[in-house]
């Protein structure tokens, strides 16, 4: 049996400000041509359908249309909600939908219920772990504590006692939206902390002969049958050297996993661009990154005038500006609040402009600072006197 398995689509979200609504429909088509030319048996959602609870009418718009080219299809979706989904809405009309092989699973109580499939060689048992808050499920599974690895080890007690009901050599599949140990992180994931510990084992999924996984945006390997297909597109800089796919899985007759990656549409690519003004305006070597959209951290000593336009004329996509100046300070161990011991409120102003910026105030920055601090004074002894 072939298994599509994504994740993390976050369908209504945009790349700084920048919508990609486009991009997202160029995924879901890329997806439904893969299901048709690979003859793929099911589809695997691992959570984060949506980027937030409420999704705008274009996701919504986006995400009914590709439910209807799966269920026209005939090829069944097995679909969990993620952390930044409202499990709620999204399980509206689930049984329903369900009728048509599309087959949300939202709500905790229900993870032991698999969605049975069916090949030449047997059953396939199909579990779905929505995302599982531990303050709100806690007491649902009777778990020891308020934590994730708590609750989801309870919930897969359930899906093994399950499976361990049904007849012998029925193979079995876990989607579950979670951070597992030993996978990395980026910027554009929602923490998922409580009682300071996120992070679950991987053995706690033990049992089942593949576990499609989703929350992380990056496609990793945690093991032959524990994977995360990371998100289809990049939603921060941080994922500037991901390499966005969907894993096609096939499970054999014993429960055997085989997976090879299928990519997915790159809209444009990402660069994060380091140096000075001038560096980054006339290094020929940049000229690959002309058509990316670009993170731009500059790092000379004095903010240069105007540098967001100077940029966008080299790179028409730039979408974000830092400024880190290379300041050469010797003294990195003097605490700020040491140095401002001592100093007046001009001293204290100037001080922190050099701090921030890397270079001191000049005399005509040194007059508006003094004549900011002597308005405020003014205005201090005005309130108190008519207080008075």
């Amino acid at each position: 049996m072939r298994f599509l398995h994504t994740s993390d689509w976050h369908l209504g979200r945009s790349f700084h400000r920048v919508s990609l609504l486009d991009a997202q429909r160029a995924f879901l088509d890329h997806l439904v041509a893969t299901v048709r030319s690979e003859r793929v048996d099911a589809v695997l959602v691992a959570g984060d359908v949506y980027d937030r609870a409420v999704p705008p009418l274009t996701a919504v718009e986006l995400f009914d249309d590709a439910l209807h080219r799966l269920a026209e299809l005939g090829v069944p979706t097995v679909m969990i909600s993620g952390n930044h989904d409202s499990a709620r809405r999204l399980g509206v009309g689930a049984g329903i939908m369900g009728r048509a092989g599309i087959h949300l699973r939202t709500d905790p109580a229900s993870c032991h219920q698999p969605v049975l499939l069916a090949d030449a060689h047997g059953e396939v048992a199909v579990y779905g772990l929505p995302y599982l808050e531990p303050a709100l499920t806690r007491e649902e599974f009777g778990a020891a504590r308020a934590d994730h690895t708590a609750v989801i080890g309870a919930a897969m007690d359930r899906v093994r006692a399950d499976l361990a009901a049904r007849p012998a050599g029925t193979r079995s599949i876990a989607l579950a939206h979670a951070f597992v140990t030993g996978a990395a992180p980026c910027d554009s994931e929602r923490d998922i902390t409580a009682g300071g510990v996120e992070a679950v084992p991987a053995a706690l999924f033990d049992g089942v002969d593949y576990v499609a996984l989703g929350h992380l945006h990056g496609c990793q390997t945690l093991g032959e049958r524990v994977r995360y297909s990371g998100s289809p597109l990049a939603y921060s800089f941080s994922e500037e050297h991901h390499r966005k796919s969907m894993w096609l899985v096939t499970l054999d007759a014993a429960g055997g996993v085989e997976a090879e990656r299928v990519d997915t549409p790159v809209p444009r690519a990402l660069a994060r661009l380091r140096g000075r003004l001038d560096d980054l305006l006339g290094d020929p070597a940049l000229d690959r990154h002309t058509e990316a959209w670009v993170e731009a951290t500059l790092t000379d000593p004095f903010r240069p005038h105007e540098p967001m336009a100077a940029l966008a004329k080299r790179f028409p996509h730039i979408l974000s500006l830092a400024f880190e100046p290379e300041t050469g300070d010797a003294d990195t161990s003097a605490s700020y609040a040491r140095r401002l011991r001592g100093r007046s409120d001009q001293q204290i102003a100037e001080d922190f402009v050099t701090h921030v910026r890397g270079a001191a105030a000049d005399a005509r920055e040194q007059a508006v600072l003094r004549e900011a601090f002597d308005a405020v004074r003014a205005d201090a002894v005005r309130t108190e006197a008519i207080g008075g």
